[in-house]
């Protein structure tokens, strides 16, 4: 009746009606099984316990007429259909190479993390106790039942909103020392009691203590059946707060949702004894609002809109596609907003589309790197680069100093295309490149430069298909044999070193990230995932993208003619940063506006973001107001040239304090401490063909 009658009938489902696992000890005691859920309008049966005995009793079904075989060719159809249309029709192996790679990722973790905390259930809130009114003056005790180090998550960041004192719940209390303790507790605003033992037989008697009047706020960091131990206690509280686990994830969600940082939605799913029925849950939505009428007030209208008209002109000019913009005062959002499309004519530039940052890498990835390895004291900026990175010594790179490379002042030239080790020789004539258009020379590579047609890949080096050496993917249905950052290392090895003056150079920030890697002993985008991504709760930030997010949701960067052949949808566009496997010091980074801006007001904000520290002052400071003695960059940051407006990357009217950087798909982020704001702009203005 339910599948047939009520999803078919009544509610007119056409799609795919899937069992259970039929394996399961409530379905497997059924006779037949198979047959009676193939009855009963099913279309696919999962995990039968017995394969070939199911068969014969649906064919023995069917010879005694309980169902026919049009019915089941009926259901074969629709199952092919249906495989027909998602394209997995034909057989396609899982590729076992990098499947632990893709399965144990960050975008998981990130998952995992927004379903625990979408699970947090409020199961009552007397008198609107959550979230919590404003406390100063106030203090509230914490009372911890289990170890005394497991909810330390929670505690931690509740002391960030109030003064707390801490109590630790032993099970040997006496009823006289349990009473001292509920007087304790009477004199504070309220009690929190943080709950992370599964076993509450022996704090029973001390739960029942606890005065009627006095303002309880339960919260259970374990499954629920514990709540079932203490609910005649519990149901007197003031509110309840069901975490479900003691993850330090969980405890600082629930830490947030009592102080009013977070929102909770969680429903249970079962009852929980007579008190909470399945289905109960209250919302609870944080205090405040992420837009500031005062900072808006202060920005007027009439400037905004001249950005809005600014950014459709580069529209209507063909500069661009797509963009998006978001300007931050006063740590408040003042402006964001996108324009055009992916590509000029298909899905519209949202907030969440992620884009290639190209440069933009060097400031939100290495350089936040370099300077919480600076702020951990693993380095100092006089040190030499070979330090850290040994492949380095006895050359004539040996004594480049770290300083130096975040100036762009080691004489290390702009590139070194080590890419072109990958080019079949054969498949062209010197020179590769020509400033101007002709037949030999059609496919445009940048602005002023031609490269010629017919270009091969080595296959030493590239596949069409991926195995244990060709792992790493460039393009799509292009991988690169993991052996070539070997190849590129010694390219910059070979390639001689220039007089030491300022020049801008990617391979500085390539060098950067071998020591980054060295000291963390962890590659870039795992340490910046760890140390700042995921906690910073920047959900559309990464390298590699198209491990995390779907590619329908990345934004193309352009169309590669001359390597790659294809369109970069994905996979980083500078060719440096590819052939290292799109995770490089000098680009690779994919995000958004939203994310960008979140990374810069951290810096701006001396290493704070929403109540958590980051990086030092102190190391927030010097990076961003230090300035070489040779040109007026920064250490890692770009900075406007006053008096020259040619070289000035900024306006005439930029602060000196002002610090930034720019990318070659079309983005850039600015910093003024002078007037605290954060202005960031993303493109794709290579696109179609640069």
């Amino acid at each position: 009746d339910v599948v047939q009658r009520l999803l078919k009938d009544e509610l007119a489902f056409k799609g795919l009606v899937f069992t259970d696992a039929l394996v399961m000890k409530g379905a497997s005691s059924t006779p037949h099984v198979c047959l009676q859920a193939l009855k009963a309008g099913n279309d696919v049966v999962l995990s039968p316990p017995d394969i070939e005995k199911e068969i014969n009793e649906v064919l023995q079904g069917v010879g005694r007429g309980e169902i026919s075989e049009e019915e089941i060719t009926l259901k074969c159809r629709k199952v092919l259909t249906y495989k027909y249309a998602l394209g997995v029709y034909t057989v396609s192996p899982v590729t076992i190479t990098g499947l632990k790679k893709r399965i144990d990722t960050p975008e998981t973790h990130r998952l995992i993390k927004q379903l625990n905390e979408a699970a947090v259930t409020v199961l009552c809130n007397k008198e609107r106790t959550l979230p919590f009114e404003a406390l100063a003056g106030n203090k509230i005790a914490i009372l911890n039942v289990g170890k005394e180090n497991k909810t330390m998550a929670f505690s931690g960041v509740a002391g960030k909103f109030v003064r707390s004192k801490w109590f630790q719940l032993s099970q040997e209390l006496t009823e006289v020392e349990g009473r001292r303790l509920c007087d304790s507790l009477a004199s504070y605003k309220h009690t929190i009691v943080c709950v992370s033992e599964n076993d509450l037989r022996p704090y029973r008697n001390f739960f029942k203590l606890l005065i009627p009047n006095l303002s309880v706020v339960y919260v259970f960091f374990t499954p629920k059946e514990t709540i079932s131990q203490v609910e005649q206690f519990v149901v007197s509280a003031s509110s309840v707060v069901l975490g479900h686990s003691a993850d330090e994830n969980v405890q600082i969600h629930v830490a947030n949702i009592l102080f009013g940082k977070a929102p909770a939605n969680g429903r249970l799913s079962e009852s929980i004894g007579r008190s909470f029925k399945a289905g109960d849950g209250i919302t609870i939505s944080p205090r405040g609002n992420t837009h500031s009428a005062s900072s808006k007030s202060i920005i007027r209208k009439d400037y905004l809109a001249r950005i809005d008209a600014i950014a459709k002109e580069g529209i209507l000019e063909e500069a661009y596609p797509g963009c998006q913009i978001v300007i931050l005062k006063d740590g408040e959002t003042v402006y964001d907003k996108c324009f055009g499309t992916f590509t000029g004519r298909d899905r519209k530039v949202s907030p969440t589309a992620i884009y290639d940052v190209a440069s933009l890498s060097k400031t939100s990835a290495t350089l936040l790197a370099v300077m919480k390895l600076y702020d951990k004291g693993l380095f100092k900026l006089s040190d030499k680069l070979s330090d850290y990175v040994p492949f380095l010594k006895e050359t004539d790179k040996e004594n480049i100093i770290i300083s130096d490379a975040l100036f762009h002042q080691t004489g290390l030239p702009a590139t070194v295309p080590y890419y072109r080790k990958a080019i079949d020789e054969t498949s062209y004539k010197e020179p590769m490149f020509r400033k101007r258009y002709s037949v030999t020379y059609p496919i445009r590579v940048t602005p002023t430069i031609y490269a010629q047609k017919g270009i091969r890949l080595k296959n030493e080096y590239l596949s069409h298909t991926p195995d244990d050496n060709y792992s790493i993917p460039i393009a799509d249905n292009l991988w690169l044999d993991k052996s070539f950052k070997e190849v590129a290392m010694q390219e910059i090895i070979n390639t001689p070193l220039e007089s030491r003056k300022y020049r801008y150079s990617c391979i500085n920030f390539i060098l950067l990230q071998q020591m980054v890697e060295q000291l963390s002993g962890m590659t870039l985008d795992k340490f910046l995932m760890q140390e700042f991504y995921e906690p910073m709760g920047l959900k559309h930030t990464s390298f590699q993208p198209t491990y995390y997010f779907a590619k329908k949701d990345i934004v193309p960067s352009t169309k590669d003619l001359f390597l790659r052949k294809t369109t970069l949808q994905g996979y980083v566009h500078d060719e440096m940063a590819a052939f290292l496997g799109g995770v490089s010091g000098n680009a690779g980074l994919f995000s958004t506006a939203h994310d960008i801006a979140q990374i810069h007001q951290m810096i701006l904000n001396n290493g704070v973001f929403d109540g958590h520290r980051y990086l030092s002052e102190d190391t927030c400071r010097l990076f961003t107001t230090e300035t070489s003695e040779l040109s007026h960059r920064g250490l890692g940051f770009n900075k406007p040239v006053a008096g020259d407006p040619k070289r000035n990357p900024c306006s005439e009217l930029t602060p000196a304090s002002v610090y930034g950087h720019t990318g070659f798909t079309g983005t850039c982020a600015w910093v003024d401490p002078k007037n605290n704001l954060v202005y960031v702009f993303l493109s794709n203005r290579l696109y179609p063909n640069g």
